[in-house]
C-alpha cells in the first residue's frame, strides 16, 4: 500500500480493490456525462472512474507551480497514490513511485472526436513530463471508442448486427466493402460522446478487459503527441 493514501475527490467513482497486485484500473474520462456512462457499466470491484471536467492544462509548457496547483493533476496524483509535489520529480525516482501506486493501469477514455484526441495528447504530455515512469512501465493505455455505427438493408431486411468504425478512413473502407457485398440503404450514424453509445457496446469495446480495444502508450507515443500539438517543446 502507498504511504500516501489517496484522498477521495468528490467526482471520483472509486473501486473496492486498490494497491499493489489488485489489478485496479483508473479510467480518466472527459466529464460528468462520460463518467455516468462508464460508471454505470464498469466493474466497481476493480475499475474506478475520474472525470477531468474540462480540457487539461498543457503540462508540458506550464511551470511546475502551475502544474502543482492544477486541480486535475492534484486530484489525479492523490488518486493514484502520490502527494501532488511527488509527481513533479517522479521521473527521477521510478522504482519508489511505481511501488506505491494504487492502480495497475490508467486508461484514457475520451470521446471519439477532435476534442477527445486533443485531451488524449495533453494527458500524454503530462505523463511524459511528470510521470514518465508510468509510460516506461506500460501502465498508461489509450482506449479506442467507436466513432460511427453503420446500418444497412440486405434483400429487403435490416442488418442483424450493425458494425462500428473507429475513424473516418475506417468508415469509408467499411462503406465500400458493404456496398460491394450488396448492402442497400446504407446509413452511417456518428456517436456524439460516450453517453451516446449503447451501454452494452460501450462495455464491450471500451470497458471489459477481455474485449476492449486499447493501445499501451509509450514514450514514443507521447513524443508524437508533442510533435503534433506542442512542437516548440517544454516550457
Amino acid at each position: 500500500m502507498s504511504q500516501y493514501p489517496p484522498r477521495t475527490p468528490l467526482k471520483l467513482e472509486p473501486c473496492a480493490r486498490q494497491g499493489a497486485g489488485s489489478g485496479a484500473e483508473l479510467f480518466i474520462v472527459e466529464g460528468d456525462s462520460a463518467s455516468s456512462a462508464v460508471s454505470g457499466i464498469r466493474n466497481s470491484d476493480f475499475q474506478a472512474v475520474l472525470p477531468m471536467q474540462g480540457k487539461p492544462l498543457n503540462a508540458l509548457r506550464a511551470t511546475p507551480a502551475r502544474v502543482a496547483a492544477n486541480e486535475l493533476y492534484t486530484v489525479l496524483a492523490r488518486t493514484i497514490g502520490l502527494r501532488p509535489f511527488d509527481s513533479l520529480a517522479a521521473h527521477e525516482a521510478p522504482a519508489s513511485m511505481l511501488a506505491g501506486l494504487q492502480y495497475q493501469r490508467v486508461l484514457l477514455l475520451f470521446d471519439p472526436d477532435a476534442d477527445g484526441i486533443h485531451c488524449g495528447a495533453l494527458m500524454l504530455m503530462y505523463f511524459y513530463r511528470w510521470l514518465r515512469p508510468l509510460l516506461a512501465a506500460g501502465r498508461i493505455e489509450m482506449v479506442r471508442a467507436p466513432m460511427f455505427e453503420l446500418r444497412w438493408m440486405h434483400e429487403g431486411k435490416p442488418c442483424v448486427e450493425p458494425v462500428q468504425a473507429y475513424n473516418e478512413p475506417h468508415q469509408r473502407a467499411l462503406e465500400a466493402e458493404l456496398t460491394r457485398r450488396g448492402a442497400q440503404e446504407l446509413k452511417t450514424y456518428r456517436y456524439r460522446g460516450l453517453g451516446n453509445i449503447d451501454p452494452a457496446l460501450l462495455a464491450a469495446t471500451c470497458i471489459a478487459p477481455a474485449t476492449r480495444k486499447t493501445t499501451v502508450m509509450t514514450e514514443q507515443d507521447a513524443q508524437a503527441a508533442i510533435s503534433a500539438f506542442a512542437p516548440s517543446g517544454i516550457y
